[in-house]
């Protein structure tokens, strides 16, 4: 079977028996790891194509019981994903671990260009977006984000040459919000609605399992703000062009120590009228929220953690990566997504596996508290 499985995720668990006994839970479909990996980095621009390889931290995490690799198809111009197949087909070919056992997650939304960064990216845009009508020129907005069908289905079966894979376990549609302000309300969520009526199909040919929104402050924002998405709308949306057993099952947002509104900031009315955070009003759906930028891209640590936090949240002596992990998987998310390309700071960061969750009481301290001085 070419896709995360309960039983295969559940077999890999297995394996890690001496990892605190909640380190590990259940979705109802997939067992997730409390964290995840990933690949996203800055992009280099034409005058500085370096190279940043991130196959061994990605094999690390994989040999640390940190099975969910999380990425998106513009991550480095295309590069991040076809790491990931080199990483995989080595440890296919090792008999170290099987594709049931590994939760894939990527993006579509953005157009990834490809490496190394084209001399005259507009024309690559035409070239290969316009020309071959996946999208016209008013269908991307500012140069860059792109919700048509047929981009999406393009760039759906692109990731998956790029991994060479066969199925994506979760396909995210990727910052949506960055089309708010350049498109109205309802040409956005009738956007969305083409989206979702793609995923379904990319579904029932077995090329995703299941799919959602991977937003950065969209879901987060006040509800009259221009880029708020409406989580209500998106449900609803999903039921009518998916019925009740639709594929939209995972939500993508922000969370740490310094951007945790989604726990802290009722901004969400759910059916029942009532507003509630983003991590309870996915609840309420049967949504599964996974924490990205658990580490706000190391801007976390500008200055020192005090020295409470560590004692709050169980890390002890570890260090303030180790402490700010800590919090963004205690909160009630299924994961939280960090990155990494030094296989050492991954060995570092899987200690946290011996390690039981904070409780939410020290959540709700650190919610209340300054984390740093």
């Amino acid at each position: 079977m070419s896709r995360a499985t309960k039983e295969g995720t559940f077999g890999y668990l297995k394996k890690f028996g001496n990892y605190s006994k909640d380190f590990y839970r259940f979705n109802g479909e997939l067992f997730f790891p409390s964290l995840g990996i990933g690949t996203y980095k800055p992009e280099p621009y034409k005058e500085d194509n370096y190279i940043i390889n991130f196959a061994e931290a990605i094999k690390m995490a994989l040999r640390r019981g940190i099975n969910l690799i999380d990425t998106a198809i513009n991550y480095r111009y295309q590069i991040s994903e076809r790491e990931i197949a080199e990483a995989l087909n080595d440890m296919f070919a090792e008999g170290e671990i099987t594709r049931q056992e590994v939760i894939i997650a990527s993006k579509a939304g953005f157009i990834p260009l490809d490496f190394p960064f084209p001399d005259n990216p507009y024309g690559w845009i035409q070239e290969n977006i316009i020309s071959t009508g996946l999208a016209t020129k008013e269908e991307i907005v500012i140069d860059q984000h792109c919700m048509t069908p047929a981009y999406l289905r393009w760039s759906c079966e692109q990731s998956l040459r790029n991994m060479e894979l066969e199925c994506i376990d979760i396909l995210y549609l990727h910052n949506p919000e960055t089309q708010l302000g350049y498109i109205d309300q309802e040409t956005f969520y009738n956007r969305i609605e083409a989206a979702f009526r793609e995923f379904e199909l990319l579904r029932s040919e077995g090329k995703i399992v299941s799919y959602g929104i991977a937003a950065w402050n969209g879901f987060l924002y006040e509800a009259d703000h221009t880029e708020y998405i409406f989580l209500s709308k998106v449900v609803e949306i999903a039921r009518r062009v998916g019925g009740e057993d639709h594929g939209f099952k995972y939500i993508q947002s922000p969370f740490n120590l310094a951007k945790p509104h989604a726990y802290g900031y009722a901004n969400q009315q759910c059916d029942d009228g009532m507003f509630y955070p983003m991590m309870h009003s996915c609840a309420r759906y049967g949504l599964t929220f996974i924490g990205s930028s658990a580490l706000l891209q190391k801007n976390l640590f500008k200055r020192p953690f005090t020295a409470n936090v560590g004692e709050l949240l169980n890390t002890g002596e570890l260090n303030d990566v180790a402490s700010a992990l800590q919090f963004a998987r205690s909160a009630g998310g299924i994961s939280a997504i960090f990155g990494a390309v030094d296989p050492a700071h991954v060995m570092d960061n899987a200690v946290l596996g011996y390690l039981p969750s904070a409780s939410i009481d020290a959540v709700n301290q650190l919610m209340r508290g300054a984390y740093a001085v």
